[in-house]
């Protein structure tokens, strides 16, 4: 069974290989926001699979550790 999104899900784009937000559907594309904010991208559903809350919180601090260090992650 193939994994079903819901809007506010964080998850993980396997081609890009970045943790996004779910921000919206539109037509077989899942529209994804990098974690710390930022431009969106879209992913196709199955292209999606859901991050453990370990994952989230890692991705998370990684976001705000590169903020504090001036980056852009």
């Amino acid at each position: 069974m193939q994994y079903a999104p819901a809007l506010g899900d964080t998850v993980e784009d396997i081609q890009r290989q970045t943790i996004g937000r779910v921000m919206g559907f539109v037509g077989p594309y899942v529209q994804l926001r990098p974690v710390d904010g930022g431009r969106e991208w879209d992913a196709r559903r199955e292209w999606l699979r859901p991050v453990s809350l370990t994952e989230a919180l890692s991705a998370g601090v990684a976001a705000a550790n590169a903020r504090s260090r001036g980056e852009r992650s």
